[in-house]
């Protein structure tokens, strides 16, 4: 049976300095080669007792999915009628990281953004650290799980100049928590840029290999991170059943082929805004569909209703979901979106790392205490569904510079021939389902 492949997100975080150092300390001899630099020891990561929720941790977790919708509110404005698709994941994970680089004025201010107020540096890091162990236990070395397949791989890693020096409790913490490895570069070449993509096809396995074309002058540090997603639906279409029908686009009435699902307890939810059900894969998680019922002349109701989504709404969905009898079409789809206004969306949702004057990662990643604070960010992203299963992927760039549901009573008819939402997901112990991917389909 054919293996399909979902590639979540690779993320980079760019460090620049207002002007080029003209001294510091080398790392390693100055070749085309990187090499690991600030060799540390890794703690295990922290495995959550069976039915032992860490409340801290939870608010994290909980945190991350509110600033998935918060933050996925923000961009699909820009839609503006076209499908769109990004994976807040891959902005929260970094910048989770970055808790431990940032100024103390300002670390308050990136929990609350990250939606993780009221918790503390040593909290995120101990969630983070469980959520990894969560989502990925399978190919977790200390895991009694290690000898089964697990569809998702999550990697951190720390690209370095020979004109810096990391700081060495930032290297531990990142490689602690976050399983982030150091890796020494030379930004005054194209070696950093090869080094960057290298790295980035090794830990999608091979589907993403050039996400830099260059690096600012000035550049002496780079953040990434990469998650890989590879799985089947447990229950596959049947290619056999899928039609082709009308799909009403906002920008006018296309095709498209649909898929079919139908019979008996099927998971299922309605109310008076929505229908949804989810697609689970073989191996855990699942993507949830979720059509909106449209209003009158609601030609972006998806955009809309996306834009106004919650995590509590989510929750409310999943929890009062019921077993029940009916069918789903879904139209087979693929999209592919450069996300613009990634920058001010976070500066919006009040990330407080962009600000030029209050410099707020002076100090927290290299030993100069020369100002840094985050210059720019972007994402491209990309999603197919079809009847084996689905392919993702995001790329997200981040600069940095110096200076009561209804039962229903009779069988059910979800025909997503209009807009409609899909929210990706896999299961952790401390937030329930963890968010990775949302996206709205205007146009299959």
């Amino acid at each position: 049976m054919k293996k399909i492949k979902i590639l979540c997100c690779f993320c980079v975080i760019t460090l620049l300095l207002a002007c080029p150092q003209d001294s510091g300390t080398n790392n390693s001899s100055n070749n085309s080669d990187s090499i690991s630099i600030v060799n540390v020891t890794p703690r295990a990561l922290q495995a959550p007792a069976y039915g032992i929720v860490d409340p801290a941790a939870s608010i994290a977790a909980n945190g991350a999915n509110d600033f998935a919708f918060r933050l996925s509110a923000s961009l699909v404005k820009q839609s503006d009628g076209k499908n769109f698709v990004c994976s807040p994941y891959s902005v929260w994970m970094p910048l989770a990281a970055l808790v431990n680089a940032t100024n103390p004025n300002d670390k308050a201010a990136l929990l609350a953004a990250l939606g993780a107020s009221g918790i503390t540096e040593t909290d995120i890091n101990r969630a983070s650290s469980r959520m990894l162990y969560d989502l990925t236990k399978l190919h977790n070395k200390d895991s009694a799980y290690m000898d089964y397949y697990n569809p998702l791989k999550i990697a951190n890693a720390i690209f370095v100049g020979n004109t810096v020096t990391l700081r060495k409790d930032f290297a531990q913490t990142f490689m602690d928590y976050y399983r982030g490895s150091s890796i020494n570069v030379d930004f005054s070449s194209n070696d950093a840029v090869d080094a960057v993509n290298r790295w980035a096809s090794e830990n999608t396995d091979g589907l993403i290999t050039k996400v830099v074309e260059e690096f600012d002058e000035g550049t002496v540090a780079a953040l990434a991170n990469a998650i890989y997603f590879s799985d089947r639906w447990s229950r596959e279409f049947k290619p056999e059943s899928t039609k082709q029908d009308v799909f009403h686009s906002p920008a006018g009435d296309t095709t498209a082929f649909y898929m079919l699902r139908e019979g008996d307890q099927l998971t299922y939810y309605e109310d008076n805004k929505v229908q949804a059900m989810p697609l689970q894969f073989v191996n855990g998680g699942g993507l949830y569909i979720i059509l909106p019922k449209s209003g009158s002349g609601a030609t972006n109701y998806a955009a809309d209703f996306l834009a106004s989504m919650t995590n509590n709404y989510f929750g409310e969905i999943q929890s009062n979901s019921i077993s029940a009898t009916g069918k789903l079409l879904l139209p087979r789809f693929s999209i592919e979106n450069d996300i613009k206004g990634l920058k001010e969306a976070l500066i919006a949702l009040g990330v407080p790392l962009f600000d030029p004057i209050t410099a707020p990662l002076t100090g927290g990643l290299i030993e100069s205490g020369i100002p840094l604070f985050l210059s720019d960010a972007m994402q491209k992203a990309v999603i197919k569904v079809d009847e084996k299963g689905t392919t993702a992927a995001a790329v997200t760039v981040l600069g940095v510079a110096t200076t009561g549901m209804p039962v229903p009573t009779e069988p059910f008819e979800m025909v997503c021939n209009r807009p409609f939402v899909f929210i990706l997901y896999e299961h952790t112990s401390d937030g329930g389902n963890q968010i990775l991917f949302t996206g709205i389909v205007n146009q299959p």
